[in-house]
Protein backbone atom coordinates (compact mmCIF):
# COMPACT_ATOMS: atom_id res chain seq x y z
CA UNK A 1 0.00 0.00 0.00
CA UNK A 2 3.07 2.15 0.57
CA UNK A 3 3.95 1.93 -3.29
CA UNK A 4 1.04 3.72 -4.46
CA UNK A 5 0.97 6.70 -2.00
CA UNK A 6 5.13 7.08 -3.12
CA UNK A 7 3.79 7.16 -6.51
CA UNK A 8 1.09 9.34 -6.05
CA UNK A 9 3.67 12.07 -3.86
CA UNK A 10 6.24 12.34 -6.64
CA UNK A 11 3.86 12.57 -8.90
CA UNK A 12 2.88 16.16 -6.56
CA UNK A 13 6.22 16.73 -6.50
CA UNK A 14 7.06 16.61 -9.84
CA UNK A 15 4.19 18.66 -11.01
CA UNK A 16 4.55 21.34 -8.40
CA UNK A 17 8.02 21.52 -9.73
CA UNK A 18 6.87 21.99 -13.09
CA UNK A 19 4.30 24.56 -11.75
CA UNK A 20 6.95 26.56 -9.77
CA UNK A 21 9.41 26.54 -13.48
CA UNK A 22 6.39 27.76 -15.55
CA UNK A 23 5.98 30.66 -12.83
CA UNK A 24 9.20 31.25 -13.16
CA UNK A 25 9.73 31.44 -16.60
CA UNK A 26 6.09 33.17 -17.14
CA UNK A 27 7.35 36.32 -14.68
CA UNK A 28 10.59 37.14 -15.76
CA UNK A 29 11.06 35.58 -19.19
CA UNK A 30 6.58 35.66 -21.38
CA UNK A 31 5.71 38.62 -18.56
CA UNK A 32 8.09 41.19 -19.73
CA UNK A 33 7.39 40.25 -23.06
CA UNK A 34 3.48 40.91 -22.72
CA UNK A 35 3.96 44.28 -20.59
CA UNK A 36 6.38 45.51 -23.74
CA UNK A 37 3.40 44.49 -26.67
CA UNK A 38 0.35 45.43 -24.84
CA UNK A 39 2.18 48.53 -24.00
CA UNK A 40 2.45 49.11 -28.24
CA UNK A 41 -1.20 48.94 -28.57
CA UNK A 42 -2.97 50.80 -25.73
CA UNK A 43 -3.23 54.70 -25.26
CA UNK A 44 -2.72 57.16 -21.99
CA UNK A 45 -5.99 55.90 -20.78
CA UNK A 46 -5.40 52.17 -20.91
CA UNK A 47 -7.47 52.03 -24.46
CA UNK A 48 -6.72 49.34 -27.75
CA UNK A 49 -5.12 51.37 -30.65
CA UNK A 50 -3.22 50.83 -33.50
CA UNK A 51 -2.04 54.80 -33.66
CA UNK A 52 1.20 54.16 -32.03
CA UNK A 53 2.16 51.45 -34.35
CA UNK A 54 1.26 53.71 -37.51
CA UNK A 55 2.92 56.64 -35.99
CA UNK A 56 5.78 54.39 -36.48
CA UNK A 57 6.03 53.74 -39.85
CA UNK A 58 4.88 57.35 -40.53
CA UNK A 59 7.76 58.60 -38.90
CA UNK A 60 10.70 58.75 -41.92
CA UNK A 61 13.65 58.41 -39.46
CA UNK A 62 11.74 55.20 -37.01
CA UNK A 63 10.90 53.71 -40.58
CA UNK A 64 15.07 54.46 -41.84
CA UNK A 65 16.15 53.01 -38.74
CA UNK A 66 14.17 49.87 -39.33
CA UNK A 67 15.63 49.35 -42.85
CA UNK A 68 18.99 50.32 -41.39
CA UNK A 69 18.77 47.43 -39.15
CA UNK A 70 17.39 45.14 -40.57
CA UNK A 71 19.97 45.56 -43.94
CA UNK A 72 22.58 45.15 -41.24
CA UNK A 73 21.13 41.85 -40.54
CA UNK A 74 20.72 40.93 -43.90
CA UNK A 75 24.55 41.98 -45.26
CA UNK A 76 25.78 39.94 -41.73
CA UNK A 77 23.80 36.59 -42.53
CA UNK A 78 25.52 36.63 -45.97
CA UNK A 79 28.96 37.85 -44.64
CA UNK A 80 28.20 35.06 -42.15
CA UNK A 81 27.82 32.51 -44.81
CA UNK A 82 30.50 33.54 -47.11
CA UNK A 83 32.86 33.07 -44.12
CA UNK A 84 31.90 29.97 -42.24
CA UNK A 85 30.20 27.52 -45.14
CA UNK A 86 33.92 27.18 -46.62
CA UNK A 87 35.30 26.75 -43.53
CA UNK A 88 33.00 24.51 -42.16
CA UNK A 89 33.18 21.95 -45.39
CA UNK A 90 36.81 22.29 -45.39
CA UNK A 91 37.74 21.29 -41.50
CA UNK A 92 34.71 18.32 -42.00
CA UNK A 93 35.68 16.85 -45.01
CA UNK A 94 39.22 17.01 -45.52
CA UNK A 95 42.48 16.75 -43.87
CA UNK A 96 45.28 18.99 -44.26
CA UNK A 97 48.93 20.06 -42.17
CA UNK A 98 48.18 22.25 -39.37
CA UNK A 99 44.09 21.40 -39.41
CA UNK A 100 44.11 21.39 -35.44
CA UNK A 101 45.47 23.98 -35.31
CA UNK A 102 43.64 26.79 -37.20
CA UNK A 103 40.62 25.04 -36.58
CA UNK A 104 40.82 26.04 -32.66
CA UNK A 105 41.14 29.30 -33.62
CA UNK A 106 38.02 29.78 -35.13
CA UNK A 107 36.54 30.98 -32.03
CA UNK A 108 39.21 33.54 -31.36
CA UNK A 109 36.43 36.10 -32.50
CA UNK A 110 33.58 35.61 -29.58
CA UNK A 111 36.32 36.55 -27.26
CA UNK A 112 35.88 40.21 -27.80
CA UNK A 113 32.15 41.05 -28.30
CA UNK A 114 31.95 43.89 -31.31
CA UNK A 115 30.72 46.60 -28.67
CA UNK A 116 34.43 46.24 -27.41
CA UNK A 117 36.02 45.42 -30.91
CA UNK A 118 34.29 49.43 -32.49
CA UNK A 119 37.22 50.65 -30.70
CA UNK A 120 39.63 48.87 -32.57
CA UNK A 121 38.32 48.73 -36.22
CA UNK A 122 37.82 52.65 -35.48
CA UNK A 123 41.69 52.88 -34.53
CA UNK A 124 42.63 51.20 -37.74
CA UNK A 125 39.97 53.10 -39.98
CA UNK A 126 39.24 56.23 -38.73
CA UNK A 127 40.64 59.79 -40.73
CA UNK A 128 43.99 59.71 -38.92
CA UNK A 129 44.15 55.77 -38.02
CA UNK A 130 46.71 53.02 -38.99
CA UNK A 131 45.19 52.26 -42.71
CA UNK A 132 45.68 56.03 -43.94
CA UNK A 133 49.12 56.30 -42.41
CA UNK A 134 49.74 53.20 -43.96
CA UNK A 135 48.97 54.76 -47.65
CA UNK A 136 50.53 57.93 -46.62
CA UNK A 137 53.71 56.36 -46.44
CA UNK A 138 53.08 54.52 -49.58
CA UNK A 139 52.77 57.58 -51.12
CA UNK A 140 49.30 56.75 -52.03
CA UNK A 141 47.70 59.51 -49.94
CA UNK A 142 48.58 63.13 -48.96
CA UNK A 143 50.34 63.82 -46.12
CA UNK A 144 48.69 66.74 -45.28
CA UNK A 145 45.40 66.09 -46.75
CA UNK A 146 42.19 64.98 -44.14
CA UNK A 147 42.47 61.14 -45.59
CA UNK A 148 40.05 58.47 -46.27
CA UNK A 149 36.73 58.88 -43.59
CA UNK A 150 36.25 54.99 -43.69
CA UNK A 151 33.78 55.38 -41.13
CA UNK A 152 31.84 58.35 -41.80
CA UNK A 153 29.63 59.91 -44.28
CA UNK A 154 32.03 60.48 -46.92
CA UNK A 155 32.88 56.81 -47.81
CA UNK A 156 31.03 54.43 -49.72
CA UNK A 157 28.30 56.99 -50.62
CA UNK A 158 27.57 58.07 -46.83
CA UNK A 159 27.40 54.46 -45.75
CA UNK A 160 30.75 54.42 -43.86
CA UNK A 161 29.39 53.55 -40.91
CA UNK A 162 27.01 51.02 -41.44
CA UNK A 163 29.60 48.96 -43.25
CA UNK A 164 31.84 49.45 -40.11
CA UNK A 165 28.92 47.78 -38.19
CA UNK A 166 28.19 44.98 -40.76
CA UNK A 167 32.01 44.03 -40.40
CA UNK A 168 32.39 44.12 -36.92
CA UNK A 169 29.56 42.09 -36.81
CA UNK A 170 30.30 39.38 -39.34
CA UNK A 171 33.90 39.10 -37.82
CA UNK A 172 32.34 38.53 -34.57
CA UNK A 173 29.40 35.96 -35.43
CA UNK A 174 30.82 33.99 -37.94
CA UNK A 175 31.70 31.54 -35.73
CA UNK A 176 28.27 30.86 -34.33
CA UNK A 177 27.10 29.78 -37.77
CA UNK A 178 30.52 28.02 -38.48
CA UNK A 179 29.61 25.71 -35.23
CA UNK A 180 26.18 24.95 -36.60
CA UNK A 181 27.25 23.97 -39.88
CA UNK A 182 30.20 21.62 -39.17
CA UNK A 183 28.15 19.98 -36.29
CA UNK A 184 25.71 19.49 -39.15
CA UNK A 185 28.08 18.01 -41.34
CA UNK A 186 29.79 15.78 -38.72
CA UNK A 187 26.12 13.98 -38.48
CA UNK A 188 25.74 13.23 -42.15
CA UNK A 189 25.86 9.72 -43.30
CA UNK A 190 28.31 9.19 -45.57
CA UNK A 191 27.35 6.36 -47.81
CA UNK A 192 24.55 8.60 -49.24
CA UNK A 193 27.27 11.03 -50.71
CA UNK A 194 29.00 7.95 -51.75
CA UNK A 195 26.05 6.93 -53.21
CA UNK A 196 25.82 9.37 -55.79
CA UNK A 197 28.85 9.46 -56.48
CA UNK A 198 28.83 6.15 -57.62
CA UNK A 199 26.03 6.96 -59.76
CA UNK A 200 28.62 9.58 -61.08
CA UNK A 201 27.22 12.92 -59.49
CA UNK A 202 29.99 15.70 -59.30
CA UNK A 203 30.98 17.06 -55.89
CA UNK A 204 29.05 20.23 -56.25
CA UNK A 205 25.60 17.93 -57.91
CA UNK A 206 26.21 15.84 -54.54
CA UNK A 207 26.94 19.54 -52.37
CA UNK A 208 23.73 21.10 -53.62
CA UNK A 209 21.42 18.09 -53.70
CA UNK A 210 22.75 15.65 -50.95
CA UNK A 211 24.65 17.88 -49.01
CA UNK A 212 23.22 21.14 -48.87
CA UNK A 213 19.52 19.99 -48.16
CA UNK A 214 20.53 17.37 -45.41
CA UNK A 215 22.08 20.17 -43.03
CA UNK A 216 19.67 23.06 -43.89
CA UNK A 217 18.66 22.86 -40.04
CA UNK A 218 22.14 23.22 -38.63
CA UNK A 219 22.29 26.59 -41.52
CA UNK A 220 19.06 27.58 -40.14
CA UNK A 221 19.79 27.50 -36.76
CA UNK A 222 23.48 29.28 -37.25
CA UNK A 223 21.65 32.17 -39.79
CA UNK A 224 18.48 32.67 -37.43
CA UNK A 225 20.78 33.02 -34.43
CA UNK A 226 23.42 35.31 -36.29
CA UNK A 227 20.17 37.43 -37.84
CA UNK A 228 18.69 38.39 -34.99
CA UNK A 229 21.95 39.27 -33.06
CA UNK A 230 22.41 41.51 -35.84
CA UNK A 231 19.38 43.05 -36.21
CA UNK A 232 19.32 44.10 -32.48
CA UNK A 233 22.87 44.20 -31.59
CA UNK A 234 22.69 47.74 -29.38
CA UNK A 235 26.64 48.35 -28.72
CA UNK A 236 28.37 48.17 -32.21
CA UNK A 237 25.79 50.94 -33.20
CA UNK A 238 26.67 53.39 -30.38
CA UNK A 239 30.37 52.78 -30.99
CA UNK A 240 30.26 53.57 -34.42
CA UNK A 241 27.94 56.63 -33.84
CA UNK A 242 25.29 55.03 -36.16
CA UNK A 243 22.41 56.29 -34.26
CA UNK A 244 19.94 55.67 -37.06
CA UNK A 245 18.98 52.31 -36.43
CA UNK A 246 16.09 50.85 -34.72
CA UNK A 247 18.25 49.47 -31.24
CA UNK A 248 19.72 52.63 -30.48
CA UNK A 249 16.27 54.69 -31.29
CA UNK A 250 15.04 52.30 -28.53
CA UNK A 251 17.81 52.81 -26.30
CA UNK A 252 16.83 56.46 -26.16
CA UNK A 253 13.46 56.02 -25.92
CA UNK A 254 13.93 54.19 -22.48
CA UNK A 255 13.41 57.75 -20.92
CA UNK A 256 10.18 58.23 -22.13
CA UNK A 257 8.82 55.01 -21.22
CA UNK A 258 7.07 56.30 -18.44
CA UNK A 259 4.57 58.55 -20.08
CA UNK A 260 5.26 58.02 -24.22
CA UNK A 261 4.00 54.19 -25.61
CA UNK A 262 5.93 55.41 -28.80
CA UNK A 263 9.14 53.42 -27.34
CA UNK A 264 6.93 50.31 -26.68
CA UNK A 265 5.37 50.43 -30.13
CA UNK A 266 8.97 50.78 -31.65
CA UNK A 267 9.69 47.55 -29.44
CA UNK A 268 7.12 45.99 -30.74
CA UNK A 269 8.14 46.35 -34.23
CA UNK A 270 11.27 45.45 -33.98
CA UNK A 271 10.24 42.23 -32.20
CA UNK A 272 7.55 41.76 -35.03
CA UNK A 273 10.10 41.78 -37.85
CA UNK A 274 12.68 39.47 -35.88
CA UNK A 275 9.98 37.14 -35.02
CA UNK A 276 8.53 37.19 -38.40
CA UNK A 277 11.94 36.75 -40.24
CA UNK A 278 12.76 33.58 -37.89
CA UNK A 279 8.69 31.82 -38.60
CA UNK A 280 9.53 32.82 -42.60
CA UNK A 281 13.03 31.14 -42.63
CA UNK A 282 11.38 28.56 -40.73
CA UNK A 283 8.60 27.82 -43.56
CA UNK A 284 10.82 28.90 -46.56
CA UNK A 285 13.55 26.40 -45.44
CA UNK A 286 12.72 24.49 -42.64
CA UNK A 287 10.48 22.09 -44.79
CA UNK A 288 13.18 21.62 -46.92
CA UNK A 289 15.43 19.97 -44.31
CA UNK A 290 15.35 16.47 -44.85
CA UNK A 291 15.92 13.50 -42.13
CA UNK A 292 17.89 10.67 -42.30
CA UNK A 293 16.81 7.24 -41.22
CA UNK A 294 19.47 6.68 -38.92
CA UNK A 295 22.96 7.88 -37.66
CA UNK A 296 26.01 6.86 -39.70
CA UNK A 297 26.69 3.67 -39.45
CA UNK A 298 30.35 4.37 -40.23
CA UNK A 299 32.64 7.58 -39.65
CA UNK A 300 33.02 10.17 -42.91
CA UNK A 301 36.56 9.98 -44.14
CA UNK A 302 38.14 12.75 -44.93
CA UNK A 303 40.03 13.73 -47.69
CA UNK A 304 43.71 14.50 -47.27
CA UNK A 305 45.13 17.82 -49.08
CA UNK A 306 48.61 17.78 -49.91
CA UNK A 307 51.03 19.95 -51.63
CA UNK A 308 48.79 23.41 -52.67
CA UNK A 309 45.82 22.21 -52.07
CA UNK A 310 46.69 21.86 -48.26
CA UNK A 311 48.74 24.69 -48.25
CA UNK A 312 45.52 26.55 -49.89
CA UNK A 313 43.33 24.68 -47.01
CA UNK A 314 45.20 26.32 -44.58
CA UNK A 315 45.72 29.52 -45.51
CA UNK A 316 41.91 29.58 -46.11
CA UNK A 317 41.72 29.24 -41.98
CA UNK A 318 44.91 31.63 -41.40
CA UNK A 319 43.46 34.41 -43.39
CA UNK A 320 39.83 34.69 -41.91
CA UNK A 321 41.28 34.50 -38.61
CA UNK A 322 43.75 37.13 -39.00
CA UNK A 323 41.49 39.54 -40.45
CA UNK A 324 39.06 38.29 -37.66
CA UNK A 325 41.46 39.24 -34.80
CA UNK A 326 42.28 42.99 -36.63
CA UNK A 327 39.76 44.69 -34.01
CA UNK A 328 41.41 42.56 -30.91
CA UNK A 329 45.18 43.92 -32.22
CA UNK A 330 43.28 47.49 -32.58
CA UNK A 331 41.87 47.69 -28.79
CA UNK A 332 45.28 45.71 -27.51
CA UNK A 333 47.48 48.60 -28.98
CA UNK A 334 45.24 51.15 -27.85
CA UNK A 335 45.26 49.48 -24.00
CA UNK A 336 49.05 50.29 -24.13
CA UNK A 337 48.78 53.68 -26.42
CA UNK A 338 50.06 56.87 -24.58
CA UNK A 339 46.99 59.61 -25.05
CA UNK A 340 47.21 61.09 -28.60
CA UNK A 341 50.57 58.81 -29.53
CA UNK A 342 48.40 56.96 -32.56
CA UNK A 343 48.09 59.60 -34.03
CA UNK A 344 48.61 59.81 -38.43
CA UNK A 345 50.86 56.33 -37.66
CA UNK A 346 50.83 53.19 -38.27
CA UNK A 347 51.35 52.22 -35.15
CA UNK A 348 51.73 54.06 -31.53
CA UNK A 349 54.40 56.33 -30.94
CA UNK A 350 54.57 55.98 -27.26
CA UNK A 351 53.46 53.28 -24.99
CA UNK A 352 52.09 52.69 -21.40
CA UNK A 353 50.86 50.15 -18.92
CA UNK A 354 49.36 53.22 -16.54
CA UNK A 355 45.30 52.62 -18.44
CA UNK A 356 45.42 48.88 -16.74
CA UNK A 357 46.19 50.27 -14.08
CA UNK A 358 43.43 52.95 -14.24
CA UNK A 359 41.19 50.00 -15.33
CA UNK A 360 41.54 48.38 -11.82
CA UNK A 361 41.83 51.71 -9.34
CA UNK A 362 39.53 54.08 -10.84
CA UNK A 363 36.32 54.05 -8.75
CA UNK A 364 34.30 53.22 -11.68
CA UNK A 365 36.30 50.66 -12.93
CA UNK A 366 36.89 48.57 -10.34
CA UNK A 367 33.49 49.12 -8.97
CA UNK A 368 31.98 48.15 -12.33
CA UNK A 369 34.37 44.81 -12.68
CA UNK A 370 33.54 44.04 -9.12
CA UNK A 371 29.76 44.42 -10.11
CA UNK A 372 30.21 42.69 -12.97
CA UNK A 373 31.47 39.51 -10.86
CA UNK A 374 28.55 40.15 -8.67
CA UNK A 375 26.30 40.01 -11.20
CA UNK A 376 27.72 36.97 -13.34
CA UNK A 377 28.21 34.58 -10.74
CA UNK A 378 25.00 35.08 -9.23
CA UNK A 379 23.33 34.60 -12.59
CA UNK A 380 25.45 31.56 -13.22
CA UNK A 381 24.19 30.19 -10.25
CA UNK A 382 20.83 30.74 -10.87
CA UNK A 383 21.03 29.61 -14.47
CA UNK A 384 22.52 26.27 -13.66
CA UNK A 385 19.86 25.36 -10.58
CA UNK A 386 17.05 26.62 -13.41
CA UNK A 387 18.61 24.34 -16.40
CA UNK A 388 19.18 21.65 -15.03
CA UNK A 389 15.93 20.73 -13.23
CA UNK A 390 13.89 22.06 -16.79
CA UNK A 391 16.58 19.66 -18.69
CA UNK A 392 15.65 16.95 -15.96
CA UNK A 393 11.98 17.15 -16.21
CA UNK A 394 12.25 17.23 -20.29
CA UNK A 395 14.90 14.68 -20.65
CA UNK A 396 14.44 12.01 -17.43
CA UNK A 397 10.80 12.65 -15.97
CA UNK A 398 9.20 13.26 -19.39
CA UNK A 399 5.97 14.88 -17.57
CA UNK A 400 3.37 15.65 -19.44
CA UNK A 401 3.56 19.26 -20.98
CA UNK A 402 7.28 19.52 -20.50
CA UNK A 403 7.69 20.65 -24.04
CA UNK A 404 6.38 24.03 -23.04
CA UNK A 405 9.24 24.46 -20.24
CA UNK A 406 12.07 22.93 -22.94
CA UNK A 407 10.53 25.65 -25.27
CA UNK A 408 10.07 28.70 -22.83
CA UNK A 409 13.88 27.94 -21.90
CA UNK A 410 15.02 28.12 -25.75
CA UNK A 411 13.03 31.28 -25.97
CA UNK A 412 15.41 33.86 -25.00
CA UNK A 413 17.58 32.58 -28.34
CA UNK A 414 14.77 34.06 -30.88
CA UNK A 415 13.58 37.25 -28.55
CA UNK A 416 16.26 39.66 -28.44
CA UNK A 417 18.18 41.28 -26.13
CA UNK A 418 16.97 44.42 -26.18
CA UNK A 419 13.80 43.57 -26.30
CA UNK A 420 13.87 41.75 -23.26
CA UNK A 421 15.77 44.61 -21.42
CA UNK A 422 12.88 47.23 -22.21
CA UNK A 423 10.47 44.78 -20.94
CA UNK A 424 12.33 44.66 -17.32
CA UNK A 425 12.11 48.05 -17.50
CA UNK A 426 8.04 47.90 -18.43
CA UNK A 427 7.80 46.02 -15.18
CA UNK A 428 9.41 48.48 -13.04
CA UNK A 429 6.04 50.48 -14.01
CA UNK A 430 3.60 48.21 -13.15
CA UNK A 431 2.21 46.46 -9.76
CA UNK A 432 3.75 44.95 -7.73
CA UNK A 433 7.30 46.39 -9.21
CA UNK A 434 6.63 49.51 -9.13
CA UNK A 435 7.93 52.20 -6.44
CA UNK A 436 5.87 52.20 -3.18
CA UNK A 437 4.27 48.69 -4.25
CA UNK A 438 5.45 44.93 -2.34
CA UNK A 439 8.62 44.62 -4.80
CA UNK A 440 9.11 48.18 -5.78
CA UNK A 441 12.18 48.67 -3.37
CA UNK A 442 13.91 45.51 -4.75
CA UNK A 443 13.53 45.88 -8.66
CA UNK A 444 13.56 49.54 -9.73
CA UNK A 445 15.19 51.04 -13.21
CA UNK A 446 14.30 54.12 -13.17
CA UNK A 447 13.07 57.43 -10.62
CA UNK A 448 15.65 58.77 -7.87
CA UNK A 449 16.76 55.90 -6.19
CA UNK A 450 16.78 52.69 -8.58
CA UNK A 451 17.63 49.26 -7.67
CA UNK A 452 18.71 46.99 -10.51
CA UNK A 453 20.82 44.68 -9.27
CA UNK A 454 18.06 42.20 -8.98
CA UNK A 455 16.58 42.87 -12.22
CA UNK A 456 20.19 42.33 -13.95
CA UNK A 457 20.80 39.29 -12.44
CA UNK A 458 17.72 37.57 -13.49
CA UNK A 459 18.33 39.30 -16.64
CA UNK A 460 21.55 37.58 -17.12
CA UNK A 461 20.35 34.12 -16.48
CA UNK A 462 16.96 34.21 -18.20
CA UNK A 463 19.00 35.50 -21.11
CA UNK A 464 21.64 32.40 -21.25
CA UNK A 465 19.23 30.06 -19.80
CA UNK A 466 19.53 28.08 -23.32
CA UNK A 467 23.19 27.54 -22.94
CA UNK A 468 22.91 25.64 -19.00
CA UNK A 469 19.74 23.72 -20.70
CA UNK A 470 21.34 22.63 -24.11
CA UNK A 471 24.58 21.53 -21.95
CA UNK A 472 22.71 19.78 -19.52
CA UNK A 473 20.18 17.85 -21.68
CA UNK A 474 23.13 16.68 -23.85
CA UNK A 475 24.90 15.35 -20.72
CA UNK A 476 21.50 13.64 -19.68
CA UNK A 477 21.05 12.43 -23.06
CA UNK A 478 24.43 10.65 -23.18
CA UNK A 479 24.41 8.72 -19.51
CA UNK A 480 22.27 6.09 -18.99
CA UNK A 481 19.28 6.23 -15.94
CA UNK A 482 20.12 2.97 -15.04
CA UNK A 483 22.17 4.07 -12.09
CA UNK A 484 19.60 6.75 -11.03
CA UNK A 485 17.55 3.84 -10.78
CA UNK A 486 19.69 1.93 -9.01
CA UNK A 487 20.47 4.58 -6.77
CA UNK A 488 16.48 5.22 -6.13
CA UNK A 489 15.73 1.01 -5.41
CA UNK A 490 18.52 1.15 -2.68
CA UNK A 491 16.02 3.37 -0.80
CA UNK A 492 18.02 6.94 -1.86
CA UNK A 493 15.26 10.14 -2.66
CA UNK A 494 15.19 11.66 -5.68
CA UNK A 495 17.17 15.22 -4.69
CA UNK A 496 19.89 12.62 -3.05
CA UNK A 497 20.22 10.76 -6.62
CA UNK A 498 20.56 14.11 -8.48
CA UNK A 499 22.60 15.41 -6.22
CA UNK A 500 25.22 12.22 -5.90
CA UNK A 501 24.87 10.63 -8.90
CA UNK A 502 23.35 12.71 -11.83
CA UNK A 503 25.07 16.12 -11.27
CA UNK A 504 28.26 13.81 -11.05
CA UNK A 505 27.49 12.27 -14.48
CA UNK A 506 27.24 15.53 -16.51
CA UNK A 507 29.11 18.08 -14.40
CA UNK A 508 31.59 18.61 -17.47
CA UNK A 509 28.38 19.43 -19.26
CA UNK A 510 27.14 21.66 -16.33
CA UNK A 511 30.29 23.51 -16.04
CA UNK A 512 30.93 23.84 -19.91
CA UNK A 513 27.45 25.40 -19.66
CA UNK A 514 28.19 27.40 -16.81
CA UNK A 515 31.03 29.23 -18.01
CA UNK A 516 29.51 29.97 -20.89
CA UNK A 517 26.77 31.82 -18.86
CA UNK A 518 29.25 33.64 -16.47
CA UNK A 519 31.28 34.71 -19.06
CA UNK A 520 28.79 36.21 -21.33
CA UNK A 521 26.96 37.65 -18.70
CA UNK A 522 29.97 39.49 -17.97
CA UNK A 523 30.25 41.40 -21.12
CA UNK A 524 26.41 41.52 -21.80
CA UNK A 525 25.21 44.62 -23.40
CA UNK A 526 21.93 45.35 -24.27
CA UNK A 527 20.69 44.46 -20.24
CA UNK A 528 23.86 46.56 -18.81
CA UNK A 529 22.93 49.73 -21.00
CA UNK A 530 19.38 49.81 -20.21
CA UNK A 531 19.28 48.38 -16.62
CA UNK A 532 22.08 50.29 -15.07
CA UNK A 533 21.60 54.14 -14.92
CA UNK A 534 23.49 54.45 -12.08
CA UNK A 535 26.96 54.83 -11.72
CA UNK A 536 27.37 52.55 -8.59
CA UNK A 537 25.35 49.55 -10.56
CA UNK A 538 27.39 49.66 -13.73
CA UNK A 539 28.26 46.51 -14.86
CA UNK A 540 32.04 46.70 -17.01
CA UNK A 541 30.09 46.92 -20.49
CA UNK A 542 28.38 50.16 -18.99
CA UNK A 543 31.90 51.78 -17.68
CA UNK A 544 33.57 50.71 -20.64
CA UNK A 545 30.59 52.49 -22.58
CA UNK A 546 30.98 55.91 -19.88
CA UNK A 547 34.75 55.62 -20.54
CA UNK A 548 34.70 55.49 -24.06
CA UNK A 549 32.61 58.78 -24.19
CA UNK A 550 35.46 60.45 -22.24
CA UNK A 551 37.53 63.13 -23.35
CA UNK A 552 41.11 62.52 -23.06
CA UNK A 553 42.55 58.82 -21.81
CA UNK A 554 39.05 57.93 -21.55
CA UNK A 555 39.13 55.79 -25.03
CA UNK A 556 42.56 54.00 -23.73
CA UNK A 557 40.97 52.69 -20.51
CA UNK A 558 37.94 51.81 -22.38
CA UNK A 559 40.66 49.65 -24.24
CA UNK A 560 42.77 48.24 -21.30
CA UNK A 561 38.80 47.11 -20.08
CA UNK A 562 38.11 45.12 -23.12
CA UNK A 563 41.70 43.71 -22.57
CA UNK A 564 40.76 42.31 -19.56
CA UNK A 565 37.46 40.85 -20.77
CA UNK A 566 39.10 39.49 -24.00
CA UNK A 567 41.37 37.46 -21.31
CA UNK A 568 38.34 36.03 -19.41
CA UNK A 569 36.46 34.93 -22.49
CA UNK A 570 39.82 33.29 -24.04
CA UNK A 571 39.84 31.24 -20.76
CA UNK A 572 36.15 30.39 -20.90
CA UNK A 573 35.69 29.60 -24.39
CA UNK A 574 38.97 27.32 -24.57
CA UNK A 575 37.41 25.59 -21.10
CA UNK A 576 33.86 25.20 -22.69
CA UNK A 577 35.58 24.05 -25.85
CA UNK A 578 37.63 21.28 -24.15
CA UNK A 579 35.15 20.33 -21.87
CA UNK A 580 32.27 19.84 -24.94
CA UNK A 581 34.01 19.40 -28.14
CA UNK A 582 32.63 19.23 -31.58
CA UNK A 583 29.17 19.55 -28.82
CA UNK A 584 29.48 23.45 -28.62
CA UNK A 585 27.80 24.30 -31.51
CA UNK A 586 24.68 22.69 -30.12
CA UNK A 587 24.30 25.43 -28.03
CA UNK A 588 24.49 28.37 -30.54
CA UNK A 589 20.99 26.77 -31.89
CA UNK A 590 17.50 27.72 -31.94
Amino acid sequence: MARPFAIRTSTIYRYSLFALLLAVLGLFLVWPIVLTVRGGFRDAEGALTLRYILLVFQDPVLVRGLINSFMIAVFTTIGCMLLAMPLAVLAAKYDFRGKALVTSFVLVPLILPPFVGAIGMRALLGRFGSINAFLVDIGLLDPDGPGIDFLGGAMLGGAGRFWGVVIMQVLHLYPILYLNVTAALANLDPTLDEAALNLGAGRWRRFFRITLPLILPGVFAGTTIVFIWAFTELGTPLMFDYYTVTPVQVFWGISEIADNPRPYALVVVMLTVAVGCYLLGKLAFGRRGYAMQSKASVGAATVKLTGWRGWLALSAFVGVTLIAVMPHIGVVLASFTVDGAWYRSVLPKAFTTSHYGEALTHEMAYRSIQNSLMYALAAMVLAIALGLAISYMVVRVKIRGGWVLDALAMLPLAVPGLVMAFGYVAMTLAWPFREGDIFGGFFTVLGQNPNPIALLIIAYAIRRLPYIVRAAAAGLEQTSSELEEASMNLGAGRLYTIRRVVVPLIMANLIAGGILVFSFAMLEVSDSLVLAQQQQHFPITKAIWEFYNRLGDGPYIASAMGVWGMALLTVTLVGASVLMGKRLGAIFRV
